[in-house]
Formats: C-alpha cells, sequence, structure tokens
C-alpha cells in the first residue's frame, strides 16, 4: 500500500518486517479487528514508562525509539500519522518527539527524567561510536552499526536507516546467527567457550563453515540452514573449530559490508562488542577477516552506559553529549586473509536459490 520497498525505505528509512510497530498494527487491523478499534495511542514501552514516572502527563518519545515504528520519516525527522492511520485502520494519538537531551519530566520525587532511547542507539552513546567506526556486537544475534551524519536509505532492505541517540543516524544490519554459532560448535565438541577458542587458535584455516543455522536476515535468507565445506580425512577437531569462528565473523563481514554500501565509505576501524567477543580466537582473527584494526572495549553494559550519558547531557544543559572516554580498549591487528574470505563468499553465492 505505500507503492514497494522502494517507496517504503524512501519514507521510512527501512524495509518493514515483524520488529517494526507498524507490522504490528497492522497485523491487530487484520486479525483482532475488534481490538484494533478500541486503539487510541500508539506509543513504545520506553515512551509508556516515561509517562507513568513523570506523573502521567505527557506522552513523549526519543528519535531513535521512534525511527524503528514504521511511521517516522527519517529524511524530516518526525512522525507520518498519516501512515500510523494507514496500517491500523483510523487516526491515532502519538508521542511527541523529545530532543535528545532534553529533560520530559520529574518523577514525584523531582528526579529529572531523560528522553531516552532504543538499546541499540544507547549502546553506540555508551561507546562513543565516532564517523568512521563500525560496532559489530555478536550476541544471540549479531549486529552491525555505524554514526551516520545524514540518514540512510537501502533499497536491499539489508540495512535499517534508524536515527540515533545523538540528532544523527545509525544504520545497522542484523544477522539470525551469532554467539550461538559457537554454542553449537562448543556442545558439538564437548568442550567450553574457552576450550573451543584454543582449539581454534591451534587449527588450520582449511574448513569454511557457512552459519545459517536458523534461517539469515543479512542476506536475506529466512529458509536457509548451514553449510560445511572444506572437509577432508586429515580434518582435526581444530580445524573445525578455526572453521567455525572464522565463518561466524565472515558472516559479520557480510553485516559490515552492507552498512558500508549503505553509508558509501569504508570503516575505518570496528569495535567488537558482545558475548562472543570474549573468545581470544574471536578477537585474534576478526581484524584479519575485516580487513582492518578492531577496537575491543572492556567488557561493560554500553546500553547503560549509554543511559547514563544521555542523562549526565540532559542534565548538563549542554549542546553536545559529555566528552566519554571508553575505558580499556584494546587494539588488535593483523594481516588480511583475503583466501578465507573468498572460500566464504563462495559458498554463500553459491547457495544464494537454497
Amino acid at each position: 500500500e505505500l507503492g514497494g520497498a522502494h517507496k517504503t525505505v524512501e519514507l521510512t528509512g527501512s524495509v518493514l518486517v515483524a520488529s517494526f510497530t507498524a507490522t504490528k498494527l497492522r497485523w491487530l487491523r487484520d486479525n483482532e479487528s475488534e481490538n484494533a478499534k478500541k486503539v487510541s495511542k500508539a506509543v513504545l514501552p520506553h515512551d509508556y514508562l516515561t509517562w507513568h514516572l513523570g506523573g502521567r502527563e505527557e506522552f513523549t518519545t526519543d528519535h531513535g525509539d521512534a525511527s524503528g515504528t514504521g511511521y517516522y520519516s527519517t529524511r524530516e525527522r518526525r512522525f507520518m500519522p498519516e501512515l500510523a492511520e494507514q496500517f491500523l485502520g483510523h487516526s491515532v494519538q502519538l508521542p511527541r518527539i523529545a530532543e535528545p537531551n532534553e529533560i520530559v519530566g520529574r518523577t514525584a520525587t523531582g528526579a529529572a527524567i531523560a528522553a531516552g532511547t532504543g538499546d541499540n542507539m544507547a549502546a553506540a552513546l555508551g561507546l562513543d561510536l565516532q564517523p568512521g567506526d563500525v560496532c559489530v556486537s555478536v550476541g544471540t544475534s549479531g549486529v552491525a552499526s555505524a554514526w551516520s551524519e545524514h540518514s540512510v536509505h537501502d533499497d536491499n532492505g539489508l540495512v535499517t536507516g534508524f536515527s540515533d541517540a545523538t540528532g544523527a543516524y545509525l544504520p545497522l544490519a542484523c544477522t539470525l546467527n551469532g554467539a550461538k554459532v559457537l554454542d553449537f560448535a562448543a556442545n558439538l565438541l564437548g568442550v567450553d567457550h574457552k576450550g573451543l577458542s584454543e582449539m581454534a587458535l591451534a587449527g588450520k584455516s582449511s574448513v569454511t563453515l557457512l552459519p545459517y543455522f536458523d534461517g539469515e536476515r543479512t542476506p536475506n535468507r529466512p529458509h536457509a540452514t548451514g553449510l560445511l565445506t572444506g572437509l577432508r580425512t586429515d580434518t582435526t577437531r581444530e580445524d573445525f573449530a578455526r572453521g567455525v569462528v572464522e565463518g561466524l565473523l565472515c558472516s559479520m563481514l557480510d553485516a559490515i559490508e552492507a552498512v558500508e554500501k549503505a553509508m558509501g565509505h569504508k570503516a575505518n576501524r570496528v569495535l567488537l562488542t558482545g558475548g562472543a567477543a570474549r573468545s581470544e580466537a574471536m578477537q585474534q582473527f576478526a581484524p584479519s577477516i575485516f580487513g582492518v584494526d578492531v577496537a575491543l572495549p572492556a567488557p561493560s553494559e554500553y546500553v547503560a552506559l549509554g543511559a547514563a550519558r544521555q542523562a549526565a547531557w540532559a542534565l548538563s544543559g549542554a549542546d553536545k553529549p559529555p566528552q566519554w572516554d571508553v575505558a580499556g580498549t584494546t587494539t588488535y591487528r593483523g594481516e588480511a586473509n583475503p583466501d578465507t574470505v573468498a572460500r566464504y563468499q563462495q559458498i554463500r553465492d553459491l547457495t544464494a536459490n537454497f
């Protein structure tokens, strides 16, 4: 109804998938029409909490979370209520979009309430993501995101063009298969994650894994499965472990390159975060797979740190967020490994129609 994927990307910065609020409103309209007719306001959980803590006076949101609704214009930085109405079937009240450093209310005890934001936006703020950085977070899924001065619109739908928590943008690509790929290999080999890492570091780069165990999102292959190649009679457990780690990193390289292509420039460095970033093998192999320096921030709760930085910014009244040093960052360097990447890309492309 919006005019296809191209028109949707032009309007909202993203191809709409099930996680967007707009698609949930449309589902409600199509499947529970009587309940849909009762909806008078559409707010996110963060918006509801802000409203409740602030004395239930005004619904507010921020540009970061608003950009994930599916009825927000990243070009114009505003809600499009006509789109929300189209999805739900009738007009609906939307929250006011606050500025990133705005105090939107106060609790009953007088504590100030900042605008809040989404988890990826808060993590980028906590990490102090800079121009030229790409953040790769490998948890259950994998996420590659970057800071951009301008809104990003990817017709392929691989990159979602979110706004960030500073007044800029956070283009983001997500994979379905992250640290659970390492879980799979560790369970298969009967070792813990430390043991898997040690085995990978001792292995040869000869086995290639396409880690699409539960389908994939980047690239969009919802029915894909995993694929392992390069096996020989002299293949060792260590070689298999290394192939698993390198396959996961190559999958994240696809996400990085999708973000780079959408933005129109290469990354200067990659920040590696998330549970899988604790693997020494991931740390050692990442620079050779990604082809750039890899910075490893000290393990921390960067979403919470981003919320703290936003709070400090709101209290300061300044135009820009306070200076923020990410303590304990370690940089890893290594020679590029194009052969491993090429083997991976070959099986990835051969299975494009699977």
